[in-house]
């Protein structure tokens, strides 16, 4: 009787739900696709690279050897690299949001500001080198330093952080910012005491997605001049620098056949490392 009822129930269905199971489907789909794709990926880079993990290959350089070959030198130039972007694409992203939010006037100037930024987030990453190209190794005279590359990335990823924040600030009631006046705080106290705190796990999230696109960018480095090989620990902003991603692009360039798998153990590490970045942001956002 309960299944006559049910197919009775599914007989007499209005369309539109027809058309939500339907779409429930293909994003099931869709979904489960995209994993099996990456669970294979996945598969294939640890079954070729997990053998070649190992101390040695973390503090070796470089080699024309696949058994020698080693990432100190990308490992530590990646490190620095992101130390740099890091804290600038956050202070220089969250700044420009609380500015177009909470200081500047509504107009046509913060209207075409918000539609260039927005419009940035989807230029091509070579342009950007281009950019910083022009802009910080030949204006500023920084030459093909971790410093310039550093900045270069952090113009890449600064419309993400800008958009992400935006929202974020949005979303904070406007409560809580009636409550901190009303209590005799100034703004710049409701701001920091009060919105970006409240804000803060949404400007992580979109901070961490930032990032994760840095840390794997080869282009805008290729165009400012970052180095195919190195055989030093770069030690200072100023040095000249190569990272994980270029690094790993040399490997698969090469012929034979080992250094695929040295290449597959790179871009173990490189997860890792990016997985270590996102972990620290995540455990930053819920301390709120």
């Amino acid at each position: 009787m309960r299944l006559l009822n049910e197919r009775n129930i599914e007989e007499h269905m209005p369309p539109r739900f027809w058309k939500d199971r339907v779409y429930k489907t293909v994003f099931r789909i869709a979904m489960l696709f995209s994993l099996c794709i990456l669970v294979f990926l996945l598969y294939q880079i640890f079954q070729q690279g997990i053998t070649y993990i190992s101390l040695d290959f973390l503090i070796r350089f470089a080699s024309r050897n696949p058994e020698q070959a080693g990432i100190a030198a990308a490992l530590s130039g990646t490190i620095l690299f992101m130390s740099v972007v890091a804290p600038t694409s956050f202070l220089f992203g969250v700044g420009t949001a609380l500015y177009l939010e909470y200081y500047a006037k509504q107009s046509w100037f913060t209207k075409i500001i918000e539609i260039n930024i927005q419009t940035l987030a989807g230029v091509p990453s070579v342009v950007f080198g281009l950019l910083g190209l022009t802009m910080f190794v030949y204006g500023l005279q920084l030459g093909e330093s971790i410093l310039a590359a550093a900045l270069t990335m952090s113009l890449l990823v600064l419309p993400t952080v800008v958009v992400a924040a935006q929202e974020a600030l949005r979303s904070v009631p406007k409560s809580l910012l009636e409550a901190s006046y009303g209590v005799g705080a100034t703004k710049w106290q409701t701001m920091y005491h009060v919105v970006i705190k409240e804000a803060m796990p949404g400007i992580l999230t979109g901070c961490i997605l930032a990032l994760s696109r840095a840390i794997g960018e080869a282009a805008p480095l290729l165009v400012i001049g970052a180095l195919a090989f190195a055989n030093y620990v770069p030690l200072d902003v100023m040095d000249r620098f190569t990272v994980l991603p270029i690094q790993i692009f040399n490997w698969m360039n090469r012929p034979q056949e080992e250094f695929q798998h040295v290449a597959a153990a790179g871009i173990i590490v490189l997860l890792l490392l990016l997985l270590l970045i996102n972990t620290l942001a995540i455990w930053l956002r819920n301390r709120k």
